[in-house]
């Protein structure tokens, strides 16, 4: 089977869709498939840095094309970084042969009507893989007003590329519902959510040490925001919980990624001179079990009007390796089933935005608890999250259905 996969990221970025598209592309390959990936020439979070336009890893072609590079700080220059990279893919994708199977997933939000026509004139099967949902992002962020011209292009858009496809891959119950509102019959959905890089991600106590003496973290008790930074996930409440705890003598802050956000997070540290803030880019894939272990506790966010939206994948990880949880947000989401599933008493656990108080008072109470690291660490039965389990799954939704 031929297959095309498309998204703006890709290997070796570091980004969650990049790591999981490329999770897909290499087992995709390891079953004996055709890959060809078209992706971005530049770095998600970092347009400075420039990958190879043409590269073959682990039997996969990969296309890299360009784009403006103007970075994310304005919403007009991540506009004209999309338009600029949709534009040369459509050059792109005009050079290409018909495939089996195109695969898109939602970076940059357009990328799966350029599949979907894609397929429309070459033929093939399409597949959307839905990673968050637009216009619903843009409209709930507040970039957009519900019934603005663009707004109605970009629904229209949405739904041409979700009556194209034969398949549609969705993160979790709250957004197969939505999709399911936007008039896609439920035998074309299916729901696999986002898998935890068990491969290598998995407590590693002698990297956890090395990581904390590294940056100065030794004696303290370290709470970790871990992945994209971004408008969909507030950090307000946990930022003024850490300026509350500025004179705690144990809590410590570590934010690790990139993002829209990050640098905000920088300002609100240095602005108010809180020296319990770190901050840190993205962690190589191979460093990320030494920099999740580090943390004593791990803190999820999505806000409030992104349930069905967006979904945050650090909890698997988190999960993974036996880490306890913070999540602060709506009570209804993925992040709450998650929660009570792995707490397993019915209890999701979660703080609501503005909540500092309580906040606050959790991370006191834990970091003045007497019970060793090693009870606190939680041996969770993480199979589902595994992506040996999911995996799989995902390709065989990909693969042409077998008849008897």
């Amino acid at each position: 089977m031929k297959v095309l996969l498309l998204n703006q990221c890709f290997y070796p970025d570091v980004v969650a869709t990049a790591q999981q598209l490329a999770d897909l592309a290499a087992g995709l390959a390891q079953r004996g498939h055709s890959v060809t990936v078209v992706a971005s020439q530049r770095g998600y979070d970092d347009p400075t840095v420039r990958f190879p336009k043409r590269e073959i890893w682990n039997g996969i072609n990969i296309i890299r094309i360009s784009s403006l590079g103007l970075g994310k700080s304005t919403k007009w220059r991540r506009a004209a970084d999309f338009g600029s990279y949709l534009l040369n893919c459509v050059t792109r994708l005009a050079l290409l042969p018909q495939f089996d199977v195109v695969v898109t997933l939602t970076s940059p939000p357009l990328i799966s009507f350029l599949g979907a026509l894609f397929v429309q004139l070459r033929g093939g099967r399409f597949i959307f893989w839905i990673m968050d949902l637009n216009p619903d992002e843009a409209v709930a962020a507040g970039w957009l007003r519900a019934d603005s011209p663009v707004t109605k292009i970009l629904e229209w858009v949405l739904k041409f590329s979700l009556r194209r496809a034969d398949r549609v891959i969705v993160l979790d119950r709250f957004m197969k519902e939505r999709v399911l509102r936007k008039g896609t019959p439920a035998d074309k959905i299916s729901v696999i959510p986002p898998w935890a890089h068990d491969e290598v991600v998995h407590y590693d106590d002698a990297g956890r040490r090395a990581f904390r003496e590294r940056h100065g973290l030794t004696d303290k008790y370290v709470v970790m925001y871990s992945g994209n930074h971004s408008p969909c996930h507030p950090l307000d409440t946990l930022l003024h919980a850490a300026e509350r705890l500025q004179g705690h003598p144990r809590v410590a802050f570590c934010f690790v990624g990139g993002g829209s956000e990050f640098k905000k997070v920088q300002m609100f540290a240095r602005t108010r001179h809180l020296n319990n803030i770190r901050c840190l880019p993205y962690q190589p894939l191979d460093q990320l079990s030494a920099s999740l272990s580090s943390a004593d506790l791990h803190v999820v966010v999505m806000g409030d009007a992104f349930t069905g939206i967006v979904h945050p994948s650090k909890i698997y990880n988190a999960l993974m390796i036996g880490s306890p949880v913070l999540a602060i947000g709506p009570e209804e989401s993925h992040i709450a089933d998650v929660l009570r599933g792995a707490i397993g008493n019915g209890r999701s656990g979660i703080v609501r935005h503005g909540d500092v108080d309580e906040v606050v008072n959790r991370l006191i109470e834990a970091a003045e608890s007497t019970t060793p690291l090693d009870s606190r660490r939680q041996e969770l039965p993480t199979v589902q999250f595994s992506k040996s389990t999911l995996l799989p799954r995902l390709i065989e939704a990909m693969e042409p259905r077998k008849t008897n």
